[in-house]
């Protein structure tokens, strides 16, 4: 299966103007990484630039990209909706422009009780490194169709 070709909403529970992943370019148990453009009319752009804020949301998103994919294409059940539980040892680099692309990488340490750890990294399109962390989602046992 081309990964790219995947709607990315379909592996989300957030839905336009809340999505901040394009597509997923990479999936493996271990490692999931999604690659976005950052749109000028997103709602986390001010003065043409993604904020803190977006780049939080679009790793937490990455994360839920990675939990939906299990969840259809390898367990075949509902997408669940995920909760930021906790972000450790945020390093913000530089703000990207809107208009740029970014790539993010996360790669699973843990997983446990319905909570997953991941260390995070986004980078823009010439590998220059925006931003890293360390992040908990907690992962809801309710189907986010039935909410």
């Amino acid at each position: 299966m081309n990964l790219e070709e995947i709607d990315i909403h379909t592996l989300l529970p957030q839905q336009e103007p809340f999505v901040m992943v394009g597509r997923l370019i990479h999936f493996d148990m271990e490692k999931t990484v999604t690659r976005t453009t950052v749109n000028p009319d997103n709602i986390f752009v001010e003065n043409g630039l993604f904020t803190t804020s977006g780049i939080i949301e679009n790793i937490a998103q990455t994360c839920a990209a990675r939990i939906g994919y299990v969840n259809k294409y390898i367990l075949r059940k509902g997408i669940q909706l995920g909760f930021i539980g906790a972000i450790r040892n945020l390093r913000l680099h530089r703000l990207p422009a809107a208009g740029q692309e970014i790539e993010t990488a996360i790669v699973t340490v843990e997983e446990v009780f319905g909570m997953t750890l991941v260390t995070a990294s986004v980078k823009s399109g010439d590998n220059d490194i925006i931003a890293e962390c360390e992040m908990k989602i907690a992962v809801s046992e309710v189907d986010s169709q039935s909410v």
